[in-house]
């Protein structure tokens, strides 16, 4: 029962961890500065950070040590959550990107007209 338990948790970690790198894809074609790393290629954890703007960032860590989200603003934290609270953050993360506009930085605009 154990080992079925270990294997079902390795998968789950492996899912969070590609369905991070999509999202880091996502935002960072939405005009986001986003990335994804991921520590060699077992998939087995993986660092996802974004940059909202107006120096709010947020950081979500997954490994099998667990999952952490953390929101900051000005370095300095406003909320911190773990295990099933972080990736429901993470969803509405996901859902706020969905409907936003993405955002025009001085850098992109020369990329791309806002």
């Amino acid at each position: 029962m154990f080992l079925r338990l270990a294997h079902q948790h390795r998968q789950f970690v492996q899912d969070l961890v590609m369905n991070l790198q999509a999202l880091a894809i996502v935002l960072e074609r939405r005009g986001y500065l986003a990335s994804c790393y991921t520590c060699g290629d077992q998939m087995n954890s993986a660092s996802f950070m974004v940059s909202l703007g107006d120096n709010h960032l947020i950081r979500f860590l997954v490994s099998d040590y667990g999952i952490t989200w953390t929101e900051m603003r000005d370095d300095r934290e406003l909320m911190k959550l773990e295990g099933a609270e972080a990736i429901s953050q993470l969803q509405e993360l996901a859902n706020l990107i969905k409907q936003s506009t993405p955002p025009c930085s001085s850098d992109k605009a020369l990329v791309k007209k806002c």
